[in-house]
């Protein structure tokens, strides 16, 4: 029971990363706040969790409706940790087919949103002598292939953002970190390109077969795995760990396949098969 007595808000809890992370925090004992445009899903959540979990509809590219969610938070006694992870795949197609509107909406959801959840949630934070604030970033961030650019480069924003945050807050008592999920089994990239229903079924299951094969754990990652890192992150046990990201990938960004997996050749041991025999 980590969060004991502590009152935690996360954004875009209504399913996926978000949802597993309200239950994780809710499970040790925190109150949480779960902030979502999507009300069935949100409301849903709520409406099991025996009060542990209070629902709010959220907008995060309005920054009225984010004060709002902390003065949710607030009125609870809070708020202690703040997740800021709503998001979506974003505008699609690479930087010479994107339009000015498209990127705009893109920054605001995924960038521009973070920024004003930190803003606000830290004088609240700040006033109960500190906190913690954990970001959602992502793999995607770190090497181009593994998302939009749009949606890359916010996440890039996210992550200096998270370093800037933390030095700006220290006297605060208040940590900043990021967590970089991998190929993980949600609906972000599905529903940003409008697959539903069975199709989108079959588009999560091809891109856990992908994962499989991709990365050194043998299996795609789960929303779950990113609650658990993102509870660490937030808890005491992170006390002395501020201005960095924890990647949640399993193993994706070692490198290449060759790197880890003996039965796919490297450069240099194709090399090394032409050499003579000594």
């Amino acid at each position: 029971m980590r969060f004991s007595g502590k009152v935690a808000v996360v954004t875009g809890a209504a399913s996926g990363i978000g949802r597993a992370t309200a239950l994780r925090l809710a499970g040790e004992g925190a109150t949480v706040v779960i902030g979502d445009v999507d009300i069935e899903g949100g409301q849903a959540l709520a409406d099991t969790s025996n009060g542990r979990i209070r629902f709010v509809r959220t907008d995060v590219t309005q920054e009225a409706d984010i004060i709002g969610l902390l003065d949710a938070a607030k009125a609870l006694g809070g708020p202690d940790i703040l997740f800021n992870n709503a998001g979506a795949g974003g505008q699609r197609g690479g930087i010479d087919e994107i339009d000015a509107a498209g990127w705009d909406r893109t920054m605001d959801l995924l960038l521009r949103s973070v920024a004003l959840g930190i803003r606000h949630a830290a004088p609240l934070m700040a006033a109960k002598g500190g906190g913690a604030i954990v970001n959602t970033a992502s793999i995607a961030a770190l090497a181009a292939g593994a998302a939009p650019t749009a949606y890359s480069v916010a996440k890039a924003g996210v992550l200096h953002m998270t370093k800037m945050a933390a030095a700006d807050l220290a006297k605060h008592n208040i940590r900043v970190n990021a967590v970089l999920p991998g190929f993980i089994t949600t609906n972000i990239f599905t529903s940003s390109i409008g697959l539903e229903g069975a199709a989108r079924d079959q588009a999560n299951a091809m891109i856990g077969q992908m994962a499989e094969h991709a990365q050194p754990v043998r299996r795609p990652g789960r929303p779950e795995d990113i609650a658990a890192a993102v509870a660490f992150l937030a808890s005491e046990d992170a006390a002395f760990i501020t201005g960095t990201s924890l990647l949640v990938d399993g193993g994706l960004s070692v490198g290449p396949r060759q790197s880890w997996d003996p039965q796919t050749p490297g450069m240099f041991e194709m090399l090394q098969a032409l050499a003579p025999a000594a």
